[in-house]
């Protein structure tokens, strides 16, 4: 078991690294998924907010909903970040967590993702299995805390497409 904190950091480790293909995925789209607004980021696990309150790329703002019982927080970035900074969102962008009725879960291309990213044509196949498999791991991990369990519960169920 580890804190809600120490288990984003855990999982943002195993992502370090990886990224979706073997090489500069962003390169296909022009990066595409940095790319936004003052008002569109990516959401932040529980305590990784912490994380970002002098950062020079980007800001903290508060999202429109709750997720896990507490308000939702988005990080917006400027487009350009020190990698070995981004959120954890962004490190498992394209994939998403998918509850099973069978009580179990399964990772998945995040169909929000398909606007954005053209891996997701190309499923989870066109991915670099090693960045699939860490993905698992990082989400295994969020599961052992229970606040990450419970955010993660309801980000399933508020975007279950």
């Amino acid at each position: 078991m580890c804190d809600s904190l120490s288990c984003v950091l855990a999982a943002r480790e195993l992502l370090k690294e990886l990224t979706p293909l073997k090489t500069d995925c962003g390169a296909l789209c022009a990066h595409a998924c940095c790319a936004g607004d003052d008002e569109t980021g990516m959401l932040l696990f529980p305590g990784e907010d912490a994380l970002y309150k002098d950062c020079a790329f980007g800001k903290v703002i508060p999202a429109a909903f709750a997720l896990g019982g507490q308000e939702a927080r988005l990080f917006v970035c400027s487009g350009r970040c020190e990698r070995e900074h981004r959120p954890l969102a962004c490190r498992l962008f394209p994939l998403f967590l998918a509850f099973l009725k069978n009580g179990g879960t399964k990772v998945r291309i995040d169909d929000r993702a398909r606007a954005v990213c053209p891996l997701c044509d190309y499923g989870m196949a066109g991915l670099d299995q090693e960045f699939v498999q860490a993905a698992r791991k990082a989400y295994d991990l969020l599961l052992e805390d229970e606040a990450c369990r419970v955010y993660l519960k309801d980000l399933y169920k508020a975007f279950k497409l």
